[in-house]
C-alpha cells in the first residue's frame, strides 16, 4: 500500500473505530509491544524519540490491555542487547524498530521474528528481505524527485548549485539519484557535492568549503534540515545569504515556520517527518486491539512544503 501522510492523531481516531469493532477476546488479553529507536544524535532522531514517547503514552492511556517497552540506543551493540532483553525478559508480542544501522541490526531483528514476534521496521530497510511484517518509511526517491521538480521550476534557465548529501548509505543514494535524474537535461549545473552526514556542524563546514571554492552559486540542496541550519550559519558569516536560496528536507519545525513566513532564503521544504514512528506504532497497535490487517509496506509521501500548505506540517511543541 502507498498512502498519503497520516497524522498520528487521525490514526488514533482510526484506532478508536477499530476497537469498536474488535473482538471481546482481543480486549481481554494484554499485549506488550517493544519499541526500539536510536538515541537522539541530531534533530531528526530527536523527533523520533519525542513522537515515539507521545504515541506510547497516548496508546497506554487509551488501551489498558496494551503495554509498551520503549528503549533508545546509541549504537547497534546496545540496540541488539535491547532487542534480546525485550524477547527473553519482557516477553514482547511485537517489536517496532528503527534500526540505527540496518545492516548491523538485520540478524538481531531476524531473531525476534524467528521467536514468533510481530515485527514492524521503520525508515531503514534491512539487508535481508522478508523479515518484517510491516514496513513504514518515507519516500526517499520521492524526496529527491520532488526537490528536483522545484529546482527546475525555480531555475527555468539553469543555474549553478551545490549539493550537501547525508551519509553514504542507501537512503542518501536513493535521494541523490532521483534528484540528479530529475534535473537531467536541464541547464542546472551541479558544481560540487559532498557528504555532510545529516549534521549541522558538518553542513556548516562543507558549506564554508563550497563558498571558498565557488564564487557564483544560485541555489543549494542540502537534503536535510539539520544540514540546512549549518548552511545558513555559513552563509550569514560569509555575508552571502542574499546570493542564493536553500532547500533542505524533513520538515523541521523551525524550517517550516520560515517557509510559512515567506522566507526568500528558504522558500520551500520537503517532508520526511520523524512522526512516521508514531504511525508505525499506531498501526502495530491496530493489529492487536482491532484485529486489523496492517501487514505490508506503507510509504509516506515526500510532499513539497510551501507557504500555502506549511500549516499542515507545523507540529507544535516538538524538538524537531
Amino acid at each position: 500500500m502507498n498512502m498519503n501522510f497520516i497524522k498520528s492523531t487521525a490514526l488514533a481516531g482510526l484506532l478508536v473505530a477499530g476497537v469498536a469493532v474488535g473482538s471481546a477476546s482481543a480486549e481481554e488479553k494484554t499485549y506488550t509491544i517493544g519499541v526500539s529507536v536510536p538515541t537522539a544524535d541530531h534533530g531528526w532522531t530527536g523527533g523520533v524519540g519525542f513522537f515515539a514517547q507521545q504515541a506510547v503514552e497516548r496508546l497506554e492511556k487509551a488501551y489498558p490491555n496494551l503495554k509498551f517497552v520503549l528503549a533508545t540506543a546509541p549504537d547497534s551493540t546496545r540496540q541488539a542487547a535491547d532487542l534480546e532483553d525485550m524477547v527473553t525478559t519482557r516477553d514482547i508480542d511485537a517489536l517496532v524498530v528503527l534500526p540505527g544501522d540496518p545492516d548491523a541490526m538485520t540478524a538481531s531483528i531476524k531473531k525476534v521474528k524467528d521467536a514468533g514476534k510481530w515485527v514492524t521496521v521503520i525508515d531503514r530497510a534491512l539487508s535481508q528481505e522478508g523479515i518484517e511484517d510491516l514496513y513504514v518509511a518515507g519516500d526517499n526517491p520521492g524526496l529527491g524527485a520532488t526537490t528536483a521538480k522545484y529546482f527546475k521550476e525555480a531555475l527555468p534557465h539553469g543555474g549553478n548549485i551545490v549539493v550537501l548529501r547525508g551519509l553514504p548509505i542507501p537512503i542518501d543514494k536513493q535521494r541523490y539519484d532521483a534528484f540528479m535524474e530529475g534535473i537531467a537535461g536541464t541547464e542546472i549545473k551541479v558544481l560540487d557535492n559532498q557528504f555532510a552526514n545529516w549534521n549541522r556542524d558538518d553542513g556548516y563546514k562543507v558549506m564554508q568549503d563550497f563558498l571558498t571554492k565557488h564564487s557564483k552559486i544560485d541555489a543549494v540542496w542540502c537534503q536535510d534540515d539539520d544540514i540546512l541550519i549549518g548552511v545558513l550559519k555559513a552563509l550569514k558569516e560569509a555575508g552571502r545569504e542574499d546570493e542564493m536560496w536553500v532547500v533542505g528536507g524533513a520538515g523541521m519545525n523551525q524550517i517550516v515556520k520560515m517557509v510559512a513566513a515567506g522566507s526568500k532564503q528558504v522558500p520551500v521544504d520537503v517532508s520526511y517527518n520523524p512522526n512516521m514512528v508514531a504511525t508505525a506504532i499506531d498501526l502495530t497497535a491496530l493489529h492487536f486491539v482491532a484485529n486489523a490487517q496492517v501487514d505490508g509496506t506503507m510509504i509516506i509521501n515526500s510532499t513539497l512544503i510551501t507557504k500555502e500548505n506549511a500549516a499542515q506540517f507545523d507540529y507544535p511543541n516538538t524538538p524537531f
